[in-house]
């Protein structure tokens, strides 16, 4: 795994899903924050995605929470051609860990948002999402994974 001086990954994601987020992103420093349910402490989640965010559910106690800032473009109007679907594995999973991978520009401002997922059946990963953050500031993204 390439990994960059200023790499933070945060305790609870896997390597494999930590290794795998880092591969995709590009030269920047990432600081690589696992997705915990708030209500439960649970680690598994069904996931919606799009282009443009995502929204997850606990396998646990079903409480759902947006991904960074998805929810602000969370409507049936900026879905047009873009509607949510479940996120699924090639093996037929729908269980998965979620980690997000924040690209930081020099100044620490979040650049990139990409959302990574492990299959709780084969370990599979995979980027479901990710986007550009292009406004400021951005330290409140980093604890909405």
């Amino acid at each position: 795994m390439l990994v960059h001086t200023g790499d933070q990954v945060g305790e609870g994601v896997s390597a494999e899903l930590a290794a795998f987020l880092r591969g995709t992103v590009d030269g920047r420093p990432v600081k690589i924050a696992p997705s915990v349910c708030r209500g439960c402490g649970g680690r598994v989640f069904f996931v919606l995605v799009n282009e443009s965010g995502a929204e997850r559910e606990c396998g646990g106690c079903g409480s759902r929470a947006f991904i960074a800032d998805s929810e602000e473009y969370w409507n049936e109007e900026s879905w047009e051609d873009d509607e949510p679907g479940a996120a699924g594995c090639p093996c037929g999973g729908e269980e998965f860990e979620s980690a997000v991978a924040f690209s930081l520009a020099d100044d620490g401002s979040v650049r990139w948002v990409t959302l990574g997922l492990r299959c709780t059946k084969d370990g599979f990963c995979g980027v479901y999402a990710d986007w550009k953050i292009d406004y400021g500031p951005t330290d409140h993204l980093l604890t909405m994974v």
